[in-house]
């Protein structure tokens, strides 16, 4: 089975396929959460993901390290991982499919022959412009569903919310101590 089968496989999927909550539980507070429904969202954009790439086998955190070695070609697998979020064990692996399948490359950085730039391969960069144009797709369902003011206003806050994770990764900010 490929990650992303794996990845599919463990998202929960109503027969619907939506993360509607099951009727009769009662979720309490969880519905006044912000992380709770952030995730259920997540979900719901990843089902809809998987559903317009199904046919490359491409998870949304492979699309994402496409995207950044193709903006970024020479980063190293650091600073990708870094960019991204993703755990430095995780992302060697997830390296080592993509290049595995034809579709990046790794070469040892001049200056140090223990790390490694990243560069698409010509097949990771035409399968790129196509991942490209389904997630073209795909965001127009998701601004369709939530509407044009609501979709462009949802990206401003999304980012403060991310920063936070990147400030308690620096220290606190602006601390009177």
């Amino acid at each position: 089975m490929r990650k992303t089968e794996n990845a599919a496989r463990l998202l929960p999927v109503a027969h619907s396929e939506t993360p509607e909550p099951a009727a009769g539980i009662d979720y309490g507070q969880l519905d006044q959460h912000l992380g709770y429904m952030l995730r259920r969202a997540q979900i719901a954009v990843f089902q809809d993901f998987f559903r317009t790439v199904g046919a490359h086998d491409i998870s949304p955190a492979q699309y994402s390290t496409l995207t950044v070695i193709e903006c970024n070609p020479g980063l190293t697998q650091t600073q990708v991982a870094d960019a991204l979020g993703i755990k430095k064990a995780n992302f060697v692996a997830m390296i080592k499919a993509l290049e595995e399948r034809g579709l990046a490359l790794r070469t040892p950085t001049p200056h140090d022959r223990r790390s490694f730039a990243l560069h698409l391969t010509p097949a990771g960069a035409a399968l790129t412009r196509t991942l490209h144009e389904a997630s073209l797709r795909h965001e127009r369902r998701l601004r369709d569903a939530v509407g044009e003011t609501a979709y462009r206003a949802l990206f401003e806050p999304m980012r403060r919310i991310a920063s936070l994770g990147r400030e308690r990764a620096s220290g606190p900010r602006g601390s009177a101590d």
